[in-house]
């Protein structure tokens, strides 16, 4: 190449007084046509070899083994109380009274919250007048000697509406539906409260004792709320801990109740805990397209440092053979119920049919095909990460063979674009 470039050089020389070019330019003129030269040169062979490399690929050898093949099914999850309760106001009212806040300890049955109580109050004094009238006017068909089913027939009714109203009353006292720790107030005094049809208990295993209780639901805003509170206070048994978790439908399949499963901690490193798996969720959640099913683990003993509401990795072998033959699960190419494997025999890579058993996490059991100590072919994957023989996708920065963009600098032969 530089050869080439002398013999020009002298050309060129022998050509500049008809050209009128001066020495200098021609010096200027020769080293640009050989930076690109060069350039071309390695941009092509650079590329080139990419090429080469990226369509041959790689392969590797493993062994076949005898061992243990363990399938186990991982999921996320969070702890939570196993016992909690939703109380609400069964009156609706202002709140003129709470007597509890967010993490206070209660016993069933205390005082929690009240509303004014002083229509309800009134509704009960006049229904206990209109059962006194009702009363009076059947003395006055039996002194008469009339007929009294009509006067009797209005004393129930009166009976029944006294009753509705001494629960109007006592609706307007919020009482705890459980023992436990308060975990929400969703209200403040002055709030408005709406009666409702009932507290509730939830935990997949929670007590009886969390479905009763002062009736009603609520609206207002509090400390200590929660997104999915539904009660003007809400309690829960911070004693009793359990996880729960959300598996998607392949993996759902393969849990039953009484497994046994391993739980680590996200913020107690080095922290794990026995679990065994309670409930599944008998239906299932499909969000995003996504099936899940929510999974309820007990813990048999709570380590030191764990609260409600920590987030938590459950893992649960499913299966488990032990002795077997076994072969890296990348190794096997599955079409159907047809499985193969890639042996490498004398050299030569063969092709050959197997019976697998149990998938495992990493590796397959392998039933017929295979014998342990052969060694079969894994395809690694390859990736270019260049699309260009230089940073940038092009020869040279700029798009051009020189700086600027162009092949030399201002764009002409001379200064000022003439002769």
């Amino acid at each position: 190449m530089l050869r080439a470039a002398s013999s020009k050089l002298a050309r060129m020389r022998r050509s500049l007084p008809r050209l009128g070019l001066s020495p200098a330019l021609l010096v200027n003129v020769v080293l640009a046509l050989a930076v690109a030269g060069a350039a071309t040169w390695a941009y092509t062979s650079f590329a080139s070899a990419e090429a080469a490399e990226s369509g041959s690929g790689s392969t590797r050898t493993v062994p076949v083994s005898e061992g243990t093949v363990t399938a186990t099914v991982a999921a996320s999850g969070t702890v939570r109380s196993a016992s909690t309760a939703s109380a609400s106001f069964g009156t609706s009212g202002t709140v003129t009274e709470i007597r509890v806040q967010v993490g206070d300890k209660v016993t069933k049955g205390q005082v929690l919250a009240i509303v004014d109580d002083t229509a309800a109050q009134r509704q009960l004094d006049a229904a206990e007048a209109d059962l006194d009238a009702a009363r009076a006017a059947v003395d006055r068909a039996e002194e008469a000697g009339s007929d009294t089913s009509e006067a009797e027939a209005e004393v129930d009714q009166a009976e029944i509406d006294v009753a509705e109203a001494e629960d109007g009353v006592a609706g307007t006292t919020l009482k705890a539906p459980m023992a436990g720790t308060v975990t929400a107030v969703n209200g403040t005094v002055g709030s408005s409260a709406s009666g409702g049809s009932g507290s509730s208990g939830g935990g997949s295993t929670g007590s009886s004792d969390g479905s009763t209780g002062s009736s009603g639901a609520t609206a207002g805003s509090g400390s200590g709320s929660d997104s999915s509170s539904t009660g003007f206070i809400e309690i829960a048994d911070l004693t009793r801990l359990e996880v729960f978790a959300s598996v998607a439908e392949a993996d759902a399949t393969k849990l039953k109740s009484g497994q046994t499963g391993t739980v680590t901690w996200n913020a107690l490193p080095g922290t794990e805990a026995t679990a065994k798996l309670a409930a599944i969720d008998p239906n299932a959640t499909s969000e995003n397209n996504v099936v899940t099913y929510g999974v309820t683990f007990t813990l048999a003993e709570v380590p030191d440092g764990v609260r409600a509401g920590q987030s938590v990795e459950v893992s649960v072998t499913v299966g488990q053979v032990d002795g077997v033959v076994l072969v890296n699960s990348a190794a096997l190419t599955s079409v159907g119920t047809r499985h193969t494997v890639t042996v490498l025999e004398g050299g030569q890579s063969v092709v050959r049919p197997v019976e697998i058993g149990l998938e495992g996490d990493s590796t397959t059991e392998i039933k017929s095909g295979l014998a342990a100590g052969e060694q079969v072919v894994i395809n690694m994957p390859t990736t270019s990460t260049n699309q260009g023989g230089f940073p940038g996708g092009g020869g040279f920065p700029g798009g051009g063979g020189l700086p600027g963009g162009g092949g030399l600098q201002g764009g002409g032969a001379r200064p000022g674009g003439g002769r």
